[in-house]
């Protein structure tokens, strides 16, 4: 069984920060994951917009053993042991779907200095984790895959606990994340270069947005190419 591991698309000499987005994935799968998987490629242009907002920090891709949440293994099980054992001082958490679910349950770790979960999957019942600020929740409110709803009860059940959630719905958007690809990327860059992002925005979505988020996402693919590989077992 392969090692879980990042994918560093950028690693700046002397960085002592690293931005690691964690993409969605299936709710049952023992497949081997791998990079051209569409959830994995629609992080891409979040990479660009966190390299643009702290250009000093590393970026890399969190690689799971599995594509999903398995009994034998799931992606906050391999998020974990990665944190444990980056030669990192300081980690922003970026997920998606499944991979926002994994980032929230890994939210404790003394490494994790933020957590941006878009769209994750935050079933009923989902343990409640001592996360510390920043913490931004955002959900598009025409999801279908991921519960809206679930992100808005975890996110009360946060507050009620004494974290601080900001959270934020994306009128018209679905799971995908491509008819408001815009509202995304500014999302990603705020958190990620610690401003405070604005409020909700109700923009229609349209057909040239979701063509300008696929193109996006070839671009982001093509300009930021896996330059190095990291190992759990060859860290330490």
């Amino acid at each position: 069984m392969s090692r879980p591991g990042v994918d560093l698309v950028r690693h700046p000499a002397g960085a002592t920060d690293l931005v690691l987005l964690a993409h969605g994935g299936e709710e049952r799968s023992q497949a081997a994951p791998h990079l051209w998987r569409p959830a994995l490629l629609r992080m891409w242009p979040f990479a660009a917009a966190a390299r643009a907002a702290a250009p000093e920090a590393a970026i890399g891709f969190a690689r799971y053993r599995f594509r999903g949440w398995n009994d034998v293994g799931d992606p906050a099980v391999d998020l974990r042991t990665v944190l444990d054992e980056l030669p990192f001082e300081r980690v922003l958490l970026i997920g998606h779907s499944m991979g926002g679910r994994a980032v929230v349950a890994v939210g404790d770790h003394p490494r994790v200095a933020g957590v941006l979960a878009l769209a994750p999957w935050l079933p009923s019942g989902e343990p409640l984790v001592a996360l510390r600020p920043p913490v931004t929740f955002v959900h598009g409110t025409d999801d279908t895959i991921t519960d809206p709803a679930g992100t808005t009860a975890y996110a009360t059940r946060l507050r009620a606990s004494g974290v601080a959630v900001t959270t934020y719905a994306l009128a018209g958007e679905g799971h995908a994340m491509l008819r408001r690809p815009h509202d995304w990327n500014r999302l990603v860059g705020e958190f990620v270069s610690g401003c405070a992002a604005g409020g909700d925005e109700h923009l229609a979505p349209t057909r040239a947005r979701v063509v300008s988020a696929v193109a996006g996402i070839a671009v982001a693919r093509i300009r930021l190419p896996v330059k190095e590989r990291l190992r759990a077992e060859a860290w330490g």
